[in-house]
């Protein structure tokens, strides 16, 4: 049967027609709903794990004992779940294991751009990159022969585009794999002695695969004319054939390491000029001019951002064949703002309220750093708000200790917060940690976390209560507060700041898009009160605006939190016109 799919959606078709078993990930966009469609087969166990590594170190556990495991994230995650994949290279699988990593060119969700591409050449595993939903289908079930042929963890490599473009499928059934497990020592033991003899199993592994990749049909040549052949992958080979139509030969590389030799040696010898078109690091360029060949890639087109059909026909000199829509009115600018009621709001009011030095984290509180709060400073990686607070504070001592606080979500704690939090706890900076408790895993779309007391299905699951955690780590300062109630968060933040030891806010709200969240009735602004002062307009809250000199609620946005009425020095905010 034929059907419109988002790539991620087929993947997980992929996934279910392979027979795989178990899924462990953790949210990440632009991989998310790779996971969050699995979940819908009934024949596959999904979980949202606390972070990346615990989800590879599952799904290898799962596969260990002998049915297909996947584990997805996005191209920073992988730096986490790095460590695992490394040894997995050289211990091997049992049943097939797959694992998904979604670069995200142009940084639409992300803090870098990472090509992950050099990870799969470093841990030395296969990696295939689809170039569309169909081939996002059908090299999920060959990732999982090419996993058990050659006993190895198998790279999934999507992208922003093809992750959450449409395409056709083809959908098939399902085909149910299982194998005994075996207790085998000097494979699955990485301790030196084995894992010296394990070395150069991979290194043959890795011949084999180049030997594969000669013949195997995801890497084609479409051979046109012999004026011009263009090398490339993944999204850059939809663009390519847009652009070029008939008037470029090419070869499409879906298997992108190892990568082959005579196949592109072949190619290069049929054709006068030769380029390589593929987005961010020059990896297939690289591998091209290793072999000797004169190649054109990088020198012509940016390693910054993402490709389109009109910077590549600019940057090669052709005429581009793809015509675009033109717009005669200037769009106006929205910049991203945290959403009205969003429990964040009132908190970073009162840490710019008392001028704190505030170290982020991420997720949504990231937009404390865009005006009219500005507060954050600092956003660096999942968790390192806190281990560089404790160095700020180590260094700058009673300099910053009094002032500055470390930031960090619910979701983002349990991934790589608690680490940072036993570094404070037992190396004794003085520092405050502020955990923004909003009860989901927010920018990715709303996952549950264990903290939530949800899983993946959103059925009741074991519970990690915050307090008493940071309590076990040592942290004798553990308080709640609302985030929606100024004084009380203001308060709070005096208070733990000049304490003499480390300590943790929980700033405890649910997010205000939740379907479970009940609101209060939008405010209205009595304009007769009103005296123009903009005090409400400190926080940021897309909700209010100002119009002929008075403040305006727009009623479709307010949910009713009462933080802009407790700025108000005229009182002028109710809940009745």
């Amino acid at each position: 049967m034929k059907e419109l799919m988002l790539g991620n959606k087929a993947l997980a078709r992929g996934l279910w027609e392979a027979g795989v078993k178990f899924v462990s990930s953790y949210p990440g966009t632009p991989s998310t709903e790779i996971t969050e469609e699995a979940v819908k087969f009934d024949d596959i166990y999904c979980e949202w794990a606390p972070n990346e590594k615990v989800a590879m170190e599952s799904a290898f556990g799962a596969s260990l004992a002998g049915r297909r495991a996947f584990c997805g994230q996005k191209h920073v995650g992988l730096n986490v779940a790095a460590d695992p994949l490394f040894t997995l290279s050289y211990t091997g699988v049992n049943a097939g294991l797959v694992v998904v990593v979604a670069d995200d060119a142009g940084m639409h969700s992300s803090q870098n751009e990472q090509d992950s591409r050099h990870y799969a050449i470093a841990a030395k595993v296969p990696m295939l990159e689809p170039s569309d939903s169909a081939e996002a289908l059908n090299f999920a079930k060959l990732a999982y022969e090419i996993s058990e042929t050659y006993d190895t963890p198998v790279i999934i490599k999507m992208c922003t585009r093809v992750a959450h473009s449409q395409s056709v499928v083809e959908t098939g059934e399902r085909v149910e794999v299982a194998k005994a497990y075996e207790k085998n020592i000097a494979k699955y033991v990485m301790m030196p002695g084995n894992a010296k003899k394990r070395h150069p199993i991979v290194e043959e592994r890795t011949r084999k695969l180049i030997e594969y990749a000669e013949t195997t049909p995801i890497n084609r040549v479409e051979f046109t004319t012999d004026e011009i052949g263009i090398i490339t992958s993944s999204t850059c080979y939809q663009y390519v054939k847009e652009v070029f139509g008939e008037s470029a030969s090419v070869l499409k590389l879906g298997m992108i390491n190892p990568l082959p030799v005579e196949l592109i040696k072949n190619f290069a010898a049929r054709v006068k000029k030769l380029f390589v078109v593929e987005e961010l690091d020059p990896i297939i360029e690289t591998h091209v001019k290793t072999l000797g060949l004169a190649v054109e890639g990088s020198e012509l087109l940016p390693r910054i951002d993402e490709f389109s059909q009109n910077l590549i026909a600019e940057k090669l000199g052709v005429r581009c064949q793809v015509s675009g829509v033109s717009l005669d009115d200037a769009i106006p600018a929205r910049p991203p703002v945290m959403c009205a009621g969003c429990p964040h709001r009132g908190l970073f009011y009162s840490l710019k309220k008392r001028k704190c030095t505030v170290l982020g984290d991420i997720g949504c509180y990231t937009l404390g750093a865009v005006p009219p709060l500005s507060t954050i400073e600092l956003t660096l990686c999942m968790g390192a708000s806190i281990g560089a607070t404790h160095g700020f504070n180590k260094m700058l001592g009673a300099a910053s200790e009094g002032k500055t606080v470390a930031v960090i979500g619910d979701s983002t704690f349990m991934h790589s917060g608690m680490t940072g939090l036993a570094n404070v706890a037992y190396n004794q900076s003085n520092s405050t940690v502020i955990i923004l408790d909003n009860s989901i895993t927010g920018m990715t779309g709303h996952q549950q976390n264990p903290s939530t007391g949800l899983n993946i299905k959103g059925d009741p699951a074991g519970k990690i209560d915050l307090e008493s955690l940071c309590r076990a780590m040592g942290i004798n300062r553990v308080r709640v507060v609302d985030p929606y109630n100024l004084a009380e968060c203001d308060t709070a933040i005096k208070e733990e700041l000049a304490a003499p030891e480390p300590s943790v806010i929980i700033s405890r709200r649910p997010c205000a898009l939740l379907k479970t969240v009940k609101h209060n009735p939008p405010l209205y602004v009595d304009k007769d009160k009103c005296i123009g002062c903009k005090s409400c307009m400190k926080i940021g809250c897309p909700a209010i605006s100002m119009k002929d000199g008075k403040a305006v609620v727009d009623q479709t946005q307010c949910v009713g939190c009462n933080v802009c009425s407790q700025l108000c020095p005229k009182k002028a905010f109710s809940c009745k016109l």
